[in-house]
Order: structure tokens, then sequence, then C-alpha cells
């Protein structure tokens, strides 16, 4: 497969499709986020697919991997299990997985039921609240942004869910992007997110000494940026109960995006050993 050859496919589950891709050729990587799809990490992934074979998808929910039931619930182990269906589809054995925030969450429940199919694991701002010593606190935010979203709608969830974890932009810049008429796809996405996905995800609880012991190799990424952030102490908390080493990547919480080359070329020397 050349690095400029991109094989789709969707996998028909009872319950949900779920799409991919696959592009490059070596060793197997997989990029995953939550809520984010596939296609938000296609610059990276083009740029690490010519040494590595990319499998990117769609999280159940969102995009091309459609719900049977738009009000089921998508936990982080439900997406490990979709992510082995897809590895089975796939004839891959074992590889590497590289996660960012929802899809850190995702890639340590993956470890944690299927060590014998992963080696490498770099979990990217996994925001994982109920390692804080404050995670009472952030129970109570995170019911405040659901509350918000049930009350006032996509722009006031989102805004409060920037609050709770410390990024911070202007509001012009949010309305924008949340605020005005929005299409249906765009709404059912926030719905699943806000009603079915974040508290799963935020406070799921990893077994910390299982994950020390499983054999996989982890290690936590943090972006140089996202200094004060939420996901900086969660991503720090994560590191310290793990006794893994804290990767440090460009850009915040979002680097992937905005600095793909600087983010691939880091991301091949984590995977490299080096």
């Amino acid at each position: 497969m050349s690095e400029n050859t991109v094989k789709t496919g969707t996998l028909h589950l009872a319950d949900t499709d779920l799409y991919y891709e696959v592009r490059g050729s070596g060793p197997w990587l997989a990029l995953l986020g939550a809520p984010m799809e596939a296609a938000a990490f296609t610059p990276l992934a083009e740029l690490l697919a010519t040494n590595h074979t990319v499998l990117t998808m769609d999280p159940r929910g969102v995009a091309g991997s459609q719900l049977a039931d738009p009000e089921t619930d998508s936990s982080p182990e439900l997406r490990a299990a979709d992510l082995a269906r897809v590895l089975e589809e796939l004839k891959v054995d074992t590889l590497a997985l590289f996660g960012s925030s929802g899809g850190a969450v995702t890639t340590l429940a993956f470890a944690e039921a299927y060590p014998d199919r992963v080696h490498t694991v770099i979990a990217h701002e996994p925001p994982l609240v109920e390692l804080l010593a404050d995670r009472e606190q952030q129970r109570v935010g995170t019911e405040q942004i659901i509350t918000a979203f049930k009350e006032q709608g996509s722009l006031a969830a989102w805004t409060e869910f920037f609050r709770v974890a410390g990024l911070e932009l202007p509001p012009e810049v949010m309305e924008q992007m949340f605020g005005g008429e929005q299409s249906a796809e765009q709404l059912a996405e926030h719905r699943h997110f806000f009603l079915h996905e974040m508290k799963a995800t935020t406070h799921w609880q990893p077994n910390l000494q299982g994950l020390r012991e499983g054999g996989t190799r982890i290690m936590v990424g943090l972006g140089e940026e996202s200094v004060g952030q939420l996901c900086d102490r969660t991503s720090q908390a994560l590191a310290a109960g793990l006794d893994a080493d804290l990767v440090s990547f460009a850009g915040d919480h979002t680097g992937f995006v905005d600095h793909p080359e600087a983010f691939a070329e880091r991301l091949n020397e984590v995977l490299a050993g080096q």
C-alpha cells in the first residue's frame, strides 16, 4: 500500500457501524480520538504513514460510526471492544496505540482488556478526573455541563465544558463554533457526547496496578502549552499512578491538529524508544 492510498471500510455490528481508514505501510499504529473522528487525525496519519500502517476510525456515535439506537451510551470499554472488532476484521495481531483525550482513555481500556494485543500505548492528555484530589468538585462540574446542555443547548454546554477544562476561547469564537443554526448531524453528535459519552469517559477509573503489571509499554503524553489546564493535572496524575514516562508533545490538547509535523516527529521518536 503506498502512502497516498487510503483504504476505507465500515464494519456493521448489531448496535453500531464502525467506519475506519487504513493508510501507509510498516508496523501497525492506531490513532484514536473521542469524540474526535478519523478526519481530525488525517494530517498526522499521512505523515506517520511513511513508516507505519496507520489505522484511524470514527468512534461509535460519531460521523460514519452511527449507532442503531442514538440514545446508547458510549463507554471506554465499548470503544475498546469496537477497536478489537476492527482489528479482527483487518487481521491485525498486535499494534501500538496513540489516543488523545477520550481516545487516550480508550487506549487504556484496550490495554486492560486486551494486553496481549497492544505492545505500546501513548495516552495523550486523558481527562481522567477520578485520579485528582478534587474529584468531587470535578463530578459537580460534569453535572453542570450536562445540565447546561439539557437546559440551554450546545453553546452553553461547550462554554461550561471549556471553563471546567481550563481552556480559553474568545466568546466570538465560541459563538462561531457552537452557536447559531446547527445541522441535524452536529446536534446529534453534541447530544451523544454530552449525554452519552462524556461522563463515562472522564469518570472512568483505570486499574493502575493491572496496567503497571500488564506488560504493555505505557507512556503519557502532555502538550507543551497545556500548563494549568485540567488535562495537565490528569496526565501528571496518571503518569504518577502508573510510574510511567511523561512525554512532551507540541501544542496543547489538540496539538496533533495544530502542529502535525512536529507532533509526528515526536511520536516517531517515542515509538522508536528515543
